[in-house]
């Protein structure tokens, strides 16, 4: 039923795109109501599905698309379905350029001239400031980080970064060595700060085997590398799987909920 829900939930995502582009203060984010919070100088829309486990908070976050797509409307049913299997509230945002969330500092990241927006500190010390709101907002003193493509790769990064900010995280298709792709030294990924990182936190790491994207090798590579730091990490391969919803798999989701049920 739920995979009927995704391709239908896919059909209108393809076709629905919000307004982007906008820049919204932090007053006018105040009266767009609860599915909006301002943080890191950008008014973020987000999708909610209530759990009944206190003090957890799951924040899903998407990779890079269509500048403009309505990715909430993607990811709304994975966050229902996450937050029904692990009885924990669990939040989808819409990052700056997508869906109802403004542009006030960043684009979208396929926005025309931004290259590897996903590897810029700033960018992603933003992010750390939108997971410390929604934390503080939902009194949560335990976060899970599901990151797809690019936002694997950022919240991976953050963990070093921010240590103890998040307590697990799930990557699924993402990249942890940016200076494999890019000769800009500017850039930052999780390898550049893997010694900060907090041997608590709890890592899944999520390839297919037919992610063209990602390949395999990506995952693996950096699995070794966790493993010699001494960090608790964990592999998941997803047999025959592509790019494309590779955190929604059902191997990604039983790892989830396995990992939240300890």
């Amino acid at each position: 039923m739920f995979k009927k829900i995704m391709i239908t939930m896919s059909v209108l995502f393809l076709i629905s795109t919000a307004l982007y582009g906008a820049k919204i203060s932090q007053s006018e984010c105040a009266t767009k109501g609860e599915k909006y919070i301002f943080a890191g100088g950008e008014c973020i829309e987000f999708f909610k599905a209530n759990g009944d486990r206190k003090n957890s908070l799951n924040i899903i976050v998407h990779g890079t698309w269509k500048e403009g797509t309505n990715t909430l409307a993607r990811y709304a049913p994975f966050a229902e379905n996450i937050a029904l299997q692990t009885d924990i509230t669990t939040i989808a945002i819409a990052l700056p350029g997508y869906a109802g969330s403004s542009t006030n500092n960043f684009q979208a990241l396929s926005h025309d001239g931004v290259e590897n927006l996903a590897a810029n500190k700033a960018y992603i010390d933003f992010l750390g400031e939108l997971v410390s709101a929604l934390k503080n907002r939902y009194k949560a003193t335990t976060v899970t980080y599901i990151g797809h493509s690019a936002g694997a790769m950022m919240g991976a990064t953050l963990t070093g970064l921010k240590p103890n900010l998040i307590d697990n995280i799930v990557c699924a298709g993402g990249r942890y060595d940016i200076h494999e792709v890019s000769q800009n030294n500017a850039l930052i990924s999780v390898v550049d700060v893997l010694d900060n990182v907090s041997k608590d936190t709890h890592f899944i790491l999520v390839y297919g085997t037919k992610d063209e994207v990602s390949e395999p090798k990506i995952t693996k590579a950096f699995y070794e590398m966790a493993l010699k730091k001494g960090l608790d990490v964990k592999l998941v391969e997803v047999p025959d799987a592509p790019h494309l919803d590779l955190d929604m798999s059902d191997e990604s989701v039983d790892a989830i909920v396995e990992l939240l049920d300890n």
